[in-house]
């Protein structure tokens, strides 16, 4: 700048460093930093005692309903959703109306006796269909179901000796085990079947004869339709 004769270059030597622009369509920088958090901090001193009050309520529910177990009712095995987790297995909602027929339990007596039961839920394949209901004989067989008056038991009822043997089950009823996976095959020598096989010769094959099935079922149809006339001739 120009003050009469005097010339200033303050402005050629700034101490400022110089930045780029922001680069792309961010955000546009608006920051408010003036918000009193320590007004809107939530402590969390209680959880120690949180902690122990769950404990003694879980306690006090398990003297409740002994000498039934603890962890509820005897759930189905089911396979978990979509095609990334369909090798696993977990614990289902309750039992479908097919399993308990196929193990002689009544839907009605199953809630009973601890069995969970689930009306929306459909036996989509054989395989669990068999699972559940094995597993639901196999509960059978280890139940010890207590009369309601033990001066008249009724049939199907533990006698007065297998009642004191009865010990209340902590952990869960009859625990889904993980999936038993094949053991690994062992290394052995490459054939020359193998070294041949061409993954995508055969891959080009298999659509090619999936794109020209019907193409040729049509031609050997005619093909034979034609030959049923000459053998005639013949005659």
């Amino acid at each position: 700048r120009v003050h009469g004769s005097v010339t200033s270059f303050s402005g050629l030597f700034s101490t400022q460093k110089a930045t780029m622009a922001p680069k792309r369509n961010n955000m546009v920088p608006n920051g408010h930093f003036h918000k009193q958090w320590q007004t809107r901090v939530k402590l969390w001193f209680n959880q120690p005692m949180r902690k122990k009050r769950r404990a003694k309520t879980r306690v006090k529910k398990a003297i409740k309903i002994a000498p039934r177990p603890v962890a509820g009712l005897l759930r189905p095995v089911v396979r978990c959703p979509t095609f990334k987790y369909n090798t696993k297995l977990r614990a289902g909602r309750g039992f479908t109306s097919e399993e308990l027929k196929a193990a002689g339990i009544n839907r009605k007596r199953a809630i009973t006796i601890g069995i969970a039961y689930d009306k929306r839920r459909r036996n989509r394949s054989m395989e669990s269909l068999q699972m559940n209901v094995q597993r639901l004989k196999e509960y059978k067989s280890k139940l010890i179901l207590f009369p309601k008056k033990m001066n008249k038991p009724k049939k199907g009822d533990a006698t007065p000796e297998e009642c004191k043997m009865a010990t209340q089950l902590s952990g869960p009823v009859m625990p889904i085990l993980p999936t038993l996976y094949a053991p690994p095959e062992e290394p052995r020598a490459i054939t020359d079947r193998e070294k041949k096989f061409s993954a995508y010769m055969a891959l080009s094959q298999a659509r090619a004869n999936k794109k020209l099935q019907g193409y040729r079922e049509k031609k050997a149809k005619e093909k034979a339709q034609e030959d049923i006339p000459s053998i005639k001739k013949k005659k």
